[in-house]
């Protein structure tokens, strides 16, 4: 394992089936570290890696963004994106959104790069959702998908920075 302090967001609500994937993908990486899911930060024994569990990206994550080296975003995604699992460089840039509660990974950086002079190598896994009821659990499709990309994250967590 390389030595940067990295930190795995994974966000959406649980409770609305495959939008909370990013959670799921954290409980497998969870399980890998060898630590107990618990839907609050956790950390490797070590302290090298921290899993925050969030239902959405809200500007007081800067703060604590400044904090590491490398950061991985980790969501659900719709059929607009065309891959299964999509992986894709974060770069600091202002999106606005018409939703006054949604801020992207891109902004949550910019506030990082601004606020805290800080710019930690940063990536966004998405996996695509099927189902987005007002259920807790994954579709079969996305379960899948999850187990694969928290293969992919734990890859890249291993991996010196770039």
């Amino acid at each position: 394992m390389n030595n940067e302090k990295s930190l795995v967001i994974g966000y959406g609500n649980v409770d609305r089936q495959d939008d909370g994937a990013g959670w799921h993908i954290l409980d497998r990486l969870a399980e890998i570290l060898g630590l107990e899911p618990d839907e609050q930060d956790a950390w490797s024994e070590e302290g090298s890696i921290c899993l925050r569990y969030a239902l959405q990206l809200t500007p007081e994550l800067a703060e604590f963004i400044a904090q590491f080296d490398r950061v991985c975003f980790v969501d659900a995604h719709t059929s607009l994106v065309k891959e299964e699992i999509h992986a894709i460089r974060v770069e600091p840039l202002y999106q606005a959104s018409a939703f006054t509660h949604h801020m992207t990974p891109e902004t949550c950086m910019l506030l990082t790069q601004k606020l805290y002079g800080k710019q930690p190598e940063s990536i966004l896994f998405s996996v695509r959702g099927y189902a987005f009821g007002f259920q807790n659990g994954l579709s079969k499709n996305t379960a899948s998908l999850a187990e694969t990309a928290a293969g992919r994250i734990w890859s890249w967590l291993q991996e010196p920075k770039s």
